[in-house]
């Protein structure tokens, strides 16, 4: 299939307001400069597209790229969760929708904007360079007329506000849902061993905390919280006991994740899955219908509660990303500026994301550089602010909630008294290398589980899938406290700085002292507690090792940020202990006994945790500055960002040697989705010529004359094919070069002309010229469709490197462009074409790219 779109128009105004500047001299080719008298007139009458653009620009809730799908290509109807952008559009099913007036000239478009024209179908790309210049012609207009009334002066002010205006609702809401899954799932994770009660709606930590009869050491056991064998059979001791306990929390389990993905798999399957590698994709101009619509909001903000309180290994930061963004596109809907714009539209999903990982972490700079540096694709100045202070909103919102009870943003705060010194260098490098090696094999493991799923009779199952994973991990976790703890309470303990009043068996030591300084201890010889803690820490590291890889793809929603951290904050836990006794003991060592006296507190093992947990996260997901500026928001461990930075430069250098694709991106690829990476090189030495359809002995391109097809014609072409677009030509002979015209734009013409004009027939003569002929007597009347066509398309000569059109469809977010020689058509080149050849190129299957 050709995937053809919305031609590119080279402006005179700055090249910021593209996706990337790319120099507009590239586009003069020889095929423009023979046509000036058909491109320079046609740009003059339509400033950018056509006039009036920005009134005719309709778009649904969507999100994605250009695809031949049979036996849809002609049906443009919304669905129930993407309500329809203008009122006229309700009208009608079909793409005229209504809305001009019946007549019994020939009908001008140029005059009366249709409904419909300009938007664009469910997996397509949208045009950035299009989207933008219909903004400007609307901003231009917006600010021409303020300057005649006071009321349009207040319009023009309320426009410009309405954007800051969008990011305090996205922040408010983002912050509110996020305050309610937290609390939710806390509450529904301590329901598995048992209920409070003063109240069945108050969690552990709450019951305990209104009782008189709790003791610090003992501050998670009160008489007011039983456990379900006190409830069942009037005990808490003894096997049997044990035994009830066991299979209450399994039961419990269980029944989270099937009501979790049966909830997805019947009301919205786009709410499973982390959604980060398709709001990637959207981002980058995809378009895919309902994936951030009302419904997906509802369902993955309850099942995202029910899955993380079954106790499976995933975490909810990067559904919450899927959140913020399903939030930011639903309230575009009350802005015209934003509803009407896919470009403007992703400008706000950037910044959502941002509010999204603020809210997840507690860290709203975190999240701005993670929008920036992970999922943007288009990140202007403007957006950074806004996206700051979208960020700012959710995390004074979730800070209001105070779901934690523990007047901090995130769930693991930690402080640490103790610096690092130099030597510590060499393990935190050692952390590094384990995060990279672990990120690497998760990624490949990970990928080759869930192709299966897809090529086997695995993925027709997704219940069964849950419920055996769920059970396996219900099974194993509950006999080893470490495991049956949720993975943000474990992450916590594992960050913790030992004190003289924690409980913890990891904090088991021997106290061989009689002072120390306020605020730290020595280090001390590690009790029975703490090497008890060791052997179950590393079970649990190859529990989660092992089930994470089965975990993240289920069709659940699951995040990757916590299992991940988890699997380091482990490592690096152990390691931590391992250097802390090391130091003890052997603190005449040469590398100790220069900074490591008896008695002093040299090893912290809590930050050992810490960048254990960022080398790992780092290895899987190939973030370095967004990482490491959300690890120290997270901790509040500012004074060791030198030592994050290592760890998680040093889990990316390992990670990239093993494999370029970090997971969200080997995800994207999984999946077909035509993403196009701009972080990497494009080296081969092919030419445009190579990659343009048709190849040599292929059926001629098919093009559209300027002033010589009838409607029928048209119709015929549209139906035999499902080309997204078609070049116009002066005639088929010259193959002379006038424009590019949209399948959809035409289709929602022709028949708008055919119920709207009187005459209008099979016969009918199209033109795409600025003025038709006079028409002779008894002839039917023509129709001029000049206003659809787009008279200055995106062109190279066939001799063009492709390393340059690459180059071209990254920084410009192009649907295709055309290829010429000597001034005359030989081919188009799509966004799809480029993909195919660059898989191609690195010996992958081309056929790959393909949305499925």
């Amino acid at each position: 299939m050709e995937d053809a779109g919305a031609p590119v128009v080279c402006m005179a105004e700055p090249s910021a307001q593209l996706p990337l500047s790319f120099p507009c001299a590239l586009n003069v080719s020889a095929s423009m400069a023979q046509h000036t008298y058909s491109g320079i007139t046609g740009a003059m009458d339509h400033r950018g597209f056509h006039q009036g653009s920005f009134n005719s620009f309709q778009s649904s809730s969507s999100d994605e790229d250009l695809m031949d799908i049979p036996g849809t290509a002609m049906d443009f109807s919304m669905r129930d969760d993407v309500p329809p952008l203008d009122g006229e559009i309700e009208e009608s099913r079909s793409y005229n929708g209504g809305g001009i007036g019946s007549s019994n000239r020939m009908m001008d478009f140029l005059e009366e904007p249709i409904p419909g024209v300009g938007t664009y179908d469910d997996f397509n790309t949208i045009d950035w360079v299009r989207e933008k210049s219909r903004d400007r012609d609307r901003h231009r207009e917006i600010t021409n007329k303020s300057k005649e009334s006071t009321w349009a002066l207040i319009h023009s002010v309320s426009d410009a506000f309405s954007g800051w205006l969008l990011m305090l609702l996205i922040g408010l809401l983002s912050g509110s849902l996020a305050g309610l899954i937290d609390i939710s799932a806390h509450w529904m994770t301590d329901l598995k061993e048992g209920i409070c009660t003063l109240g069945i709606w108050f969690n552990h930590e709450h019951c305990c905390w209104n009782s008189n009869h709790v003791t610090f050491e003992n501050r998670d056991k009160c008489p007011e919280w039983n456990s379900w064998s006190q409830l069942i059979i009037s005990t808490n001791e003894g096997a049997f006991a044990y035994i009830v306990n066991y299979f209450m929390y399994v039961l419990w389990a269980l029944l989270f994740a099937f009501l979790a993905v049966s909830l997805v798999k019947v009301f919205a399957p786009y709410a499973c899955g982390s959604g980060i590698p398709e709001i990637k994709t959207i981002l980058s101009g995809f378009i895919i219908r309902g994936y951030l619509g009302k419904w997906t909001l509802m369902i993955k903000t309850i099942t995202l509660v029910l899955a993380v309180s079954s106790g499976l290994s995933l975490g909810k930061e990067g559904p919450l990303v899927h959140v913020a963004c399903c939030c930011g596109n639903i309230l575009c809907h009350c802005f015209n500026k934003y509803r009407k714009n896919e470009a403007k539209r992703r400008e706000v999903l950037s910044a959502a994301a941002a509010a999204g990982v603020s809210v997840a972490f507690g860290a709203p700079i975190g999240g701005v550089l993670f929008s920036l540096e992970e999922v943007s694709y288009y990140f202007p100045l403007k957006t950074l602010w806004r996206s700051f202070f979208a960020a700012l909103v959710a995390a004074f919102t979730l800070r209001s909630i105070n779901p934690f009870g523990n007047s901090r943003l995130v769930l693991f705060y930690v402080e640490f008294h103790t610096p690092w010194h130099l030597f510590e260098l060499v393990p935190f490098i050692l952390l590094g290398i384990f995060g990279g090696l672990w990120g690497a094999l998760f990624i490949r493991t990970n990928i080759a589980w869930c192709r299966k799923r897809k090529t086997t009779q695995l993925g027709k199952y997704p219940v069964v899938e849950v419920l055996v994973v769920t059970a396996i991990t219900a099974i194993l976790a509950f006999p080893n406290e470490y495991t049956r703890v949720s993975t943000s309470e474990l992450i916590s303990e594992l960050f913790n700085d030992c004190g003289l009043l924690d409980s913890s068996k990891l904090c088991d030591y021997e106290n061989r002292f009689n002072t120390s300084k306020a605020g730290e201890l020595p280090d001390r010889p590690a009790g029975v507690g703490v090497y008890s803690a060791m052997w179950q820490l590393a079970l649990t590291l190859i529990l989660k090792i092992v089930i994470t890889i089965f975990t993240f793809g289920m069709k659940i929603p699951s995040g990757l940020f916590i299992p991940s951290m988890a699997v380091g904050a482990i490592a690096g836990r152990l390691l931590g202990v391992g250097m802390e006794q090391l130091a003890y003991y052997h603190h005449d060592w040469a590398i100790f006994n220069s900074w490591c006296s008896q008695g002093a507190d040299c090893i912290t093992p809590g930050l050992y945790a810490m960048v254990g947990a960022a080398a790992c996260l780092g290895g899987v997901t190939r973030m370095t500055v967004s990482l490491v500026v959300i690890m120290f928001e997270l901790t509040g461990g500012l004074e060791y960002i030198v030592p994050l930075m290592a760890a998680a430069m040093t889990s990316k250098w390992v990670a990239d040697a093993l494999g370029r694709e970090g997971i969200y991106d080997a995800h994207i690829r999984l999946n077909g989705y035509p993403f196009l990476e701009a972080k990497e090189e494009f080296a081969h030495k092919t030419l445009a010529m190579d990659v343009m359809k048709p190849r040599r002995n292929d059926p001629l391109l098919t093009v559209l004359t300027q002033d010589s097809m009838t409607v029928e014609d048209v119709e015929t072409i549209i139906s035999e094919t499902t080309y997204s677009g078609f070049p116009v030509v002066v005639s088929r002979e010259s193959q002379r070069l006038v424009g590019f015209v949209l399948r959809r734009d035409l289709i929602i013409s022709i028949e708008n002309a055919r119920k709207k004009q009187d005459g209008v027939v099979s016969t009918s003569i199209i033109y795409f010229t600025e003025h038709s002929p006079p028409v002779p007597p008894y002839t039917p009347p023509t129709l001029k469709l000049r206003n659809i066509l787009d008279l200055s398309p995106f062109t190279v000569t066939d001799l063009t490197p492709m390393e340059i059109v690459v180059d071209i469809f990254r920084k410009l977010g192009l649907r295709q462009c055309l290829v010429t020689h000597n001034g005359r058509l030989l081919g188009i080149i799509t966004k799809k074409d480029v993909l195919k050849h660059i898989a191609q190129m690195a010996n992958q299957d081309p056929d790959s790219i393909l949305f499925n």
